[in-house]
């Protein structure tokens, strides 16, 4: 195989498609800084009541507004919380909503569009016709109608990214059903006499599924920056419980005189969705079928 070593003989078809998949994602040095850091976001998140040196509920009037010092590595914010304490436990909060959020998205989207992508014709256009008017709605605009008529709260606010984030996904499985129904592998099944939910979800979803992976990967990162948004604005997850967006919210009232407010969770932010970013597209660079 050109290019670098070739694949060990004696490996299974499985085999030998996850180890291309790893030489190829190895390759790549951005996908693999993604990686580093989504698990180092991941092992903060796990590990946060060691890696807290404080409550991060603690309110201390004495430390308040204190700027970054050893004792306060990220400084304390209006009611003298540790800010490096509320950034680690926040993590928690973003990495819980960005995965409840899109693994909702992704059961509908693929439950419609496996409909849509298996039985065609009027199937096919109802579900389309409804993913084309929830497009019509920008998402940001609609998720803010639905928070109002409930309660801002980090459930609610997990379900209401999922529901009304779940159409790309939906017209991502489609496309790849109207492929795979075509298939050798799908035609026999159907010839066995094989039930329609059989070779939905035991022959053509599994072949499926690694585009899916991509989408969900890189809707890990929307799901994060929407909630931290929909905190910023004072709507998603509600105080005394940390997340990023309502540690930006009180940076944004104190801008003039307490700037490390602003600044961290700014980077925090920046950082995870340009980790999952990187995987997201280093994952589809080494299962693209173009790059053989």
């Amino acid at each position: 195989m050109r290019g670098g070593k070739s694949i060990p003989k004696g490996l299974g078809k499985q085999e030998k498609l996850r180890h291309l998949f790893w030489k190829r994602f190895r390759k790549n040095k951005l996908a693999l800084t993604g990686g580093f850091i989504v698990l180092f976001l991941f092992l903060v998140a796990l590990f946060a009541p060691l890696l807290s040196p404080y409550d991060p509920g603690q309110i201390n009037i004495r430390r308040v507004l204190a700027e970054p010092s050893g004792e306060h590595i990220f400084g304390t914010d209006a009611l003298g919380r540790d800010v490096f304490s509320r950034m680690i436990w926040g993590s928690r909060i973003s990495l819980l909503v960005g995965f409840v959020a899109v693994g909702i998205a992704t059961m509908i989207g693929i439950f419609l569009g496996a409909l849509a992508g298996y039985y065609g014709r009027w199937v096919d256009s109802l579900i389309m016709r409804f993913v084309d008017i929830m497009l019509c709605f920008p998402t940001f605009f609609l998720i803010l109608a639905v928070i109002a008529l409930l309660e801002p709260n980090i459930w609610n606010i997990m379900i209401i990214i999922g529901v009304t984030g779940w159409m790309s996904v939906a017209r991502l499985v489609r496309a790849e059903f109207l492929s795979l129904k075509e298939r050798d592998f799908t035609m026999a099944e159907k010839a066995l006499g094989a039930e329609d939910f059989r070779i939905i979800f035991r022959h053509i979803l599994p072949n499926a599924m690694a585009p899916i992976l991509v989408s969900a990967t890189l809707g890990v990162a929307g799901a994060i920056l929407t909630e931290s948004a929909l905190s910023f604005l004072g709507i998603g997850v509600q105080p005394p419980t940390p997340s990023w967006g309502n540690i930006l919210t009180a940076g944004k009232d104190n801008i003039e005189i307490a700037w490390w407010l602003s600044l961290y969770p700014g980077l925090a932010i920046l950082i995870t969705v340009l980790g999952y970013n990187l995987l997201g597209e280093g994952i589809r660079d080494a299962i693209d079928p173009r790059l053989k």
